[in-house]
């Protein structure tokens, strides 16, 4: 019986967790199924990796000794399957919403790298994209990386890419449609009324938080399905405000576009993608994107949530 790469990437997974349930959980296999794993690959070697206790497990010394080289041996299958795929298959970005910043970012960064070929999706939440992601169906995803269900997977990796200043829309019969600028407490009055944001639970964590800090009511509708419904539901308010991304082109929609100041809410994006995902077009990706930068607490100018300034958990 000959040592296979199930059988190694199930062991290599297992020793970074130390436990049983993560690591199939990374796998999205069971934990049943990955025992079997190790258990084969045991018997493939005649040797114990584990030492397994009722509460915990560890390496063994062959275990640790087998580490550096199983850990090799996967990551040179993955670069050789990748060298296979990379000719043909564009990287998979996930965009969340097609009137949002990540889509023109991407646009962006593929027009500077011609080699860049972009397969796009829209899940319309970063919440909804997670479960694509660890299991690699996609390559990268944007989104809030905060007020997400569950704690942050550890396999995934994240860097905050743009804060992107949100402002108010009204109809152009709107009580606010004549002023050139809003502040937060501008918006007490007739609160904010936004679609659901369905799965986007980071969305929704955003403006509960934005709500909650400048006292403003808050109000769900039913979710919106598309930019043309959303304009119809902000057309409909006569007292609450929209928001939206300030680059949201408003001309001809019915709407006004008002800009948030003193201060500025600020969207923060992140691109989101696989620790262990070998592919070059994804690294041609990450290198387009460039970090941004936190605005300083001490300057009120700009206003994110307090979280968005601490690692997920």
């Amino acid at each position: 019986m000959d040592a296979d790469i199930s059988g190694m990437r199930a062991f290599v997974v297992t020793a970074d967790e130390l436990h049983f349930g993560r690591a199939g959980a990374r796998l999205f296999i069971s934990q049943q199924a990955l025992s079997k794993r190790i258990r084969r690959l045991e018997q493939a070697l005649g040797a114990a990796l584990f030492e397994r206790t009722t509460r915990s497990i560890r390496l063994t010394a062959a275990g640790r000794r087998f580490l550096p080289a199983a850990a090799e041996a996967v990551a040179a299958f993955d670069r050789a399957v990748e060298a296979v795929r990379a000719t043909g298959d564009p990287v998979r970005v996930d965009v969340y919403d097609e009137r949002f910043t990540p889509l023109r970012m991407v646009r962006e960064a593929s027009e500077r790298d011609p080699r860049l070929r972009v397969e796009l999706s829209m899940r319309q939440g970063l919440a909804v994209a997670l479960p694509a992601l660890r299991r690699q169906e996609i390559d990268a995803a944007f989104g809030r990386v905060h007020d997400l269900p569950g704690p942050w997977p550890p396999e995934l990796a994240y860097r905050l890419v743009r804060l992107e200043p949100l402002a108010a829309f009204v109809p152009e019969d709107h009580a606010l449609a004549g002023r050139s600028e809003l502040r937060p407490a501008d918006l007490r009055a007739g609160g904010i009324a936004m679609p659901d944001p369905a799965g986007a639970a980071e969305w929704r964590g955003y403006l509960e938080r934005l709500a909650a800090r400048f006292g403003v009511p808050l109000r769900f509708n039913a979710p919106a399905i598309g930019v043309l419904h959303l304009v119809e539901q902000f057309l409909g308010e006569k007292s609450a405000v929209g928001l939206g991304e300030l680059s949201i082109d408003a001309a001809g929609s019915g709407l006004r576009r008002i800009p948030i100041v003193e201060p500025t809410p600020l969207m923060p994006w992140s691109v989101v993608w696989h620790r262990r995902d070998p592919r070059p077009l994804l690294r041609s990706l990450l290198a387009h994107l460039e970090p941004a930068h936190l605005p300083d607490p001490a300057v009120p100018r700009h206003w994110i949530p307090d979280i968005d300034r601490a690692a997920p958990t």
